[in-house]
């Protein structure tokens, strides 16, 4: 299954809510052992079609961030996560981790200030539609 399709099937069968929490804890975890600064959790759930929770965290040098991104999908491969998509690893100031029913942003400091997802996400829809 793919694409819309994909989306529609997911929207339809959320994910267990304790499976979501363990995924998060391994995430969180992880990046804590790696020193990640500012680590924040969105809960997506019913607001998004590609996850139902976002984790942004900051690292301070395209090493480090390379670093937590390689430490993390080795921890979500041994706690059974076989899938884990990786984007921008390699000298990147924005590494995506798309562990499936969690996605992962880690940032530099500057490009996380500049995308801001948190604002993006947390924003009350009703006040951004009425102007």
């Amino acid at each position: 299954m793919a694409g819309p399709a994909r989306r529609a099937a997911r929207a339809a069968t959320p994910a267990p809510e304790a499976a979501v929490e363990r995924l998060q804890k391994v995430i969180v975890a992880s990046l804590e052992d790696d020193k990640a600064e500012e680590i924040v959790t969105l809960d997506l759930a019913g607001r998004a079609s590609f996850c139902d929770r976002m984790v942004i965290a900051s690292g301070l040098a395209d090493r480090q961030i390379a670093a937590m991104a390689e430490h993390l999908v080795e921890k979500l491969n041994a706690a059974g996560l076989k899938r884990v998509l990786v984007e921008g690893a390699g000298g990147s100031d924005w590494v995506l981790i798309d562990a499936g029913d969690i996605v992962v942003h880690l940032f530099k400091p500057d490009a996380r200030t500049m995308y801001a997802l948190e604002k993006m996400w947390s924003a009350d829809l009703d006040e951004v539609a009425g102007g």
